[in-house]
Formats: structure tokens, sequence, C-alpha cells
């Protein structure tokens, strides 16, 4: 993971122009993600939790899951409204994708002031799944978000 490290936390995306450390990337998320056992589900926060979600998903041979803004999912519903610095915001998942009991990864590029995360975190108990690991690819660690989490928690690379 040679480039990682000097990654920008405020643009993700030159990643994902360059096959080899897309592919890097992805390989690192597969193994802070294989410690946890028992994974059955993994949620991909929206939008760039859906870069990193399926793949991991596909490698752990696990369904995947979006969580969108409100308004975006088709069929009924699940929702979790939750507070931002700037306002407030509207998390849903599709009632039938997570099944009660289920062992959740939630996934998401950047963790910041941590509140897209729990808003996930109290979406997936709201289906009666349980979260088992949140994971992040970077994580603001000024901003202090994870300790809003009550879950596990990893990230691959953290700023100050």
């Amino acid at each position: 993971m040679g480039l990682l490290p000097s990654l920008n936390p405020r643009d993700i995306l030159p990643v994902l122009r360059n096959p080899e450390v897309f592919n890097d990337l992805n390989e690192e998320i597969y193994e802070a993600s294989k410690s946890t056992t028992g994974i059955e589900c993994v949620v991909g926060l929206e939008s760039r939790g859906f870069l990193f979600g399926p793949i991991l998903a596909q490698k752990l041979g696990v369904s995947f899951v979006p969580a969108r803004k409100k308004g975006k999912l088709p069929g009924e519903v699940i929702s979790q409204n939750y507070e931002l610095e700037y306002g407030t915001d509207c998390l849903q998942i599709q009632k039938s994708s997570i099944t009660k009991g289920q062992k959740v990864l939630i996934i998401d590029d950047l963790l910041a002031t941590g509140g897209t995360m729990k808003a996930a975190c109290d979406l997936v108990t709201k289906a009666q799944a349980d979260v088992v690991l949140c994971l992040c690819v970077i994580e603001l660690v000024g901003l202090k978000g994870k300790e809003l989490l009550d879950k596990p928690f990893k990230s691959l690379i953290t700023f100050d």
C-alpha cells in the first residue's frame, strides 16, 4: 500500500484512477475485515461506501446493501434521521435487505464527525441486525468521530 499513506483525506478519487493502487486498497480493506468473524452482510454508505462495499462483499461471499439518502431507494424502506454539524439528514435501507440477527459490517471512505456512521449503526439496529464492525479507509482523528460509535471500529489511515 505504498501510495495510500500519501492520500489526501479530502479526495480519495485519485485512487480510482490507478488500478493497481485501487486493487491494493481493496485488498487492505479485505484484510482489515477478516479478523471479524461471522460477517453476513456489508452495508455501504452513500456514496463512496458504494465504491468499496460491493467488492468487499464479493470477497467475503456475502450480500451488499446500499444505505442511501432519503427517497433514493425503491420499495419499502427503514429510515434513520440524524444530526449533522450543518443540519439534519436521513439514511435509508430497503426493509427486506437485512434480516433479523444478521451480522453486518458497515463501510465508508471517511470518518469525520461520525454522524453518518452512527446513523448507519442505528439503522442496522433498527433492522434488528448486529453491527460487528464499522470500517473506514480514512479517519480524521481530530474530529473525534469514533467517540460517537459504540460498535467496533477500524480505519486504515488516520490524519490529524
